[in-house]
């Protein structure tokens, strides 16, 4: 078999019927046909561990949409009558070295191992207050009832925001990060860039009072950063808290859904978990191998490369397929298309990215996972799903369901 397809043979469809219930047989596909291809989407497309591992550790690869030859989201913006704002562009996801180092560097300290062991408590405490509400009922929503509000008060904790309506916030961020997707239909764009307004106008509400009123808090540090001259522009602050407010929360929803989807799928693993309550650090892991919350991560070219026997040139977008990676079987062995809650290489999952964009909130997501996963399947021990064929969310790049209804 050779290491990739003639162009145009092969590539991820995401139209083709039962994509978003399982796109897995497609990366499947893709690892042994095509493992390194340039998709019919636009960017390069890499499947195998080895490869997607490489590049998301690869110094002469880029985040800064600037170093990109073409930039299709660009052009889709323009196509539909919009000009393509800076707004977001200088939020750690999108900078490279000093920037990136710099501003990091400020924000990482709040999401320290110590940091969050520190918060563990409190994150107990509110998945407790959660299930409390829920149990008499008999029945929840793991999504509207666990997964969102879960990370959605955790974040908003740490940044010190003020309190806002939880479910004007969901809308408001589900909406904006549809702009992550690599096709966005023209009809989205107005909601797209409504959401983001709202957002910017909520977190420069917050900025402002927090500079009249600072408290112990992530923001308050931010700000306070920012004042001291060079260190965080105005511009950088804003697109940091607007980022760490969305990454805090709209990834974790999807891995404590998608998590616990998985678990009611395989009764043996489940029953595993409540019998042994001491593998739930790896069963965060194995669970974030089996399901990604994040299926792709981008680069971008700044020389010419070649990776799984192709040559990519300079300036070209690379999308790493985490999804796939994380299943791929030169890496995981024979079973890696099982869950196995034992299985002891599971944290070599890329599922939180690598190289120096590793997930900042890594620590702070496997912490909230462990407490809602636990206590929803210690708590509850004939949890069952009231829905076999759940609603996903329809996206290519954050896999997550819309709704998940249980029997307590």
């Amino acid at each position: 078999m050779t290491d990739a397809a003639a162009p145009g043979e092969v590539g991820l469809n995401p139209f083709a019927p039962g994509y978003f219930e399982d796109p897995y047989a497609q990366y499947r596909d893709l690892r042994e046909r095509a493992p390194v291809h340039h998709s019919p989407l636009g960017p390069w497309t890499a499947t195998r561990y080895e490869d997607c591992a490489r590049i998301l550790r690869e110094p002469s690869v880029s985040v800064e949409y600037r170093n990109a030859g073409f930039d299709p989201r660009t052009a889709m913006v323009e196509a539909a009558g919009y000009e393509r704002s800076e707004r977001g562009r200088r939020g750690i996801l999108n900078l490279d070295p000093p920037d990136h180092t710099r501003i990091r560097r400020l924000a990482q300290q709040a999401f320290s191992p110590r940091r969050i062991e520190a918060l563990t408590d409190r994150i107990q405490a509110l998945v407790d207050e959660l299930l409390d509400v829920v149990e008499p009922r008999g029945q929840l929503d793991v999504i509207a009832n666990l997964a969102f509000p879960l990370p959605f008060a955790v974040i908003s904790e740490l940044l010190g925001m003020p309190d806002t309506d939880r479910d004007e916030m969901r809308e408001w961020s589900h909406t904006l990060v549809k702009s992550l997707e690599p096709i966005v239909m023209p009809d989205d764009f107005p909601a797209i860039l409504d959401a983001g307004d709202h957002l910017v106008a909520h977190v420069h509400a917050a900025i402002e009072a927090k500079r009249r009123e600072p408290a112990d808090d992530l923001l308050s540090a931010l700000i306070a950063a920012e004042e001291a001259g060079d260190r965080l522009s105005p511009a950088e602050l804003q697109d940091q808290v607007v980022l760490l407010y969305l990454a805090g929360h709209e990834t974790t929803v999807n891995l404590i859904g998608n998590a616990t989807y998985a678990l009611l799928r395989h009764p043996d693993q489940l029953a595993l978990l409540q019998s042994e309550p001491a593998l739930i650090a790896n069963a965060v892991d194995e669970l974030l191998r089996y399901d990604s919350p994040v299926q792709f991560s981008r680069r971008i070219t700044l020389c010419d490369l070649e990776l799984g026997g192709q040559e990519i040139p300079a300036r070209s977008f690379v999308f790493t397929c985490l999804g796939a990676a994380n299943r791929d079987p030169a890496h995981f062995g024979p079973t890696a298309e099982r869950l196995d809650l034992r299985r002891r290489d599971a944290p070599h999952h890329l599922s939180f990215g690598g190289g120096i964009h590793h997930c900042l909130g890594a620590v702070l997501a496997r912490a909230e996972a462990r407490a809602a996963i636990g206590s929803l399947v210690w708590r509850f021990p004939d949890l069952e799903l009231a829905d076999p064929h759940p609603p996903w969310n329809g996206r290519v790049v954050l896999r997550g369901l819309d709704a998940l209804p249980v029997r307590l």
